[in-house]
């Protein structure tokens, strides 16, 4: 993976510096089409989907000189790309009216932009990444409901208890189509679906870094090209197993005012406004021998607590410490307030509204989905 924008390189005022960001956008559109190759009957009939198309982009000089307008930037890009679209028949519109042919187009139409990745869904359950060098990735997401306990953790803790959860779960896999992944999918759900967690073989400690990796063993036997497992405990949390390393994530919202004094008389930008931030931290690391988990969840939102009571109803103007109300710069805020009391925090997603926002990660890679 070719590296994004490294703080330290580009802009020195901030610290870190070996913090690589990439910049989110998100767009949507209806559309009508036939797929007769798709390898499902159903799909070379006429019928229509709301298109969710996000991009991940290095910006580097294209973007404005102030890192405010990134989000921005791509953001009016990737609609203009997107525009003509919407209400179409790709069939007529498309010399390949898939999802990889739609990818196409919209890096054709973001001619220029360093791209990372263009992510199509056509449907929530469904997507396929695309990246320039041409790599594919079919991703599937599932719906089972399972009770689980954990009989290892520290007396009192809710977790010991029986309860259940409507698990979800994220099937990542390089150059097949969907059809293969609901075939190897099929009767791991249907053991899964309406038991207890620990009753089944080899689960007797279920956590969601272990259901992943229990998961993967078992899906890697038909799905040798199989890239990650994500097991969705709520949706606020859950993680992932890429055949080598565990990682899990607790997501956030905070509510916080917003007035950008770097931006044009005319922006309307300059007003005092706000936004619902979207956050997710990313942790990884080995598994605890006796606990099964790489981190409790529940212990990440105690320690991050502290950091997140200073973001949320608050004006960003006020908050100390704080290089500009850029939405990388926040990032980057949260990352210096959080690296100490979370060692093992590698990734920081914040978005200002669904799709649109930043990737902050300081491992030189990411291997992890997004």
């Amino acid at each position: 993976m070719r590296k994004p924008l490294r703080f330290g390189m580009v802009r020195g005022r901030l610290e870190c510096p070996l913090s690589y960001f990439l910049t989110t956008a998100r767009a949507r559109f209806e559309a009508s089409r036939t797929v007769p190759g798709a390898g499902d009957v159903r799909l070379s009939r006429r019928h229509g989907h709301g298109f969710v198309v996000d991009v991940l982009a290095r910006l580097g000089q294209l973007a404005p000189t102030h890192p405010i307008e990134s989000v921005g930037y791509l953001s009016h890009a990737l609609h203009a790309a997107v525009s003509p679209l919407d209400y179409a028949d790709l069939d007529g519109l498309l010399e390949d009216p898939s999802d990889l042919g739609i990818a196409r187009r919209v890096a054709r139409a973001l001619d220029g932009i360093d791209i990372e990745r263009i992510i199509v869904s056509p449907t929530p359950t469904t997507r396929l990444e695309w990246d320039p060098q041409g790599r594919v990735i079919s991703t599937r997401r599932y719906a089972f409901e399972a009770s689980h306990f954990l009989p290892h953790v520290p007396i009192g803790h809710k977790c010991g208890r029986l309860h259940g959860h409507s698990f979800e779960v994220q099937i990542r896999v390089r150059g097949v189509l969907p059809q293969s992944i609901d075939q190897a999918w099929a009767p791991l759900g249907a053991l899964l679906e309406h038991h207890c967690l620990n009753d089944l073989d080899g689960m007797s400690n279920p956590t969601s870094e272990f259901l992943a990796a229990w998961l993967w063993a078992r899906l890697r036997t038909q799905l040798p090209t199989l890239t990650s497992v994500t097991v969705y405990e709520t949706g606020r949390c859950g993680a992932t197993f890429n055949g080598q390393q565990h990682s899990i994530w607790r997501a956030f919202t905070f509510d916080a005012a917003v007035q950008l004094s770097e931006v044009e008389d005319t922006d309307p930008r300059r007003r005092t406004h706000g936004h619902t931030y979207r956050l997710r931290l990313h942790l990884s690391g080995p598994l605890d021998p006796v606990f099964g988990w790489a981190t409790d969840f529940g212990d990440v939102q105690r320690l991050f607590a502290p950091v997140y009571d200073a973001l949320d109803h608050q004006p960003l103007a006020g908050v100390a410490g704080l290089a500009s109300q850029a939405t990388v710069d926040v990032a980057q805020w949260i990352r210096q307030r959080t690296e100490s009391i979370l060692p093992s925090l590698h990734r920081i997603d914040l978005e200002e509204t669904p799709g649109n926002g930043v990737m902050l990660y300081w491992t030189g890679e990411d291997h992890f989905p997004v």
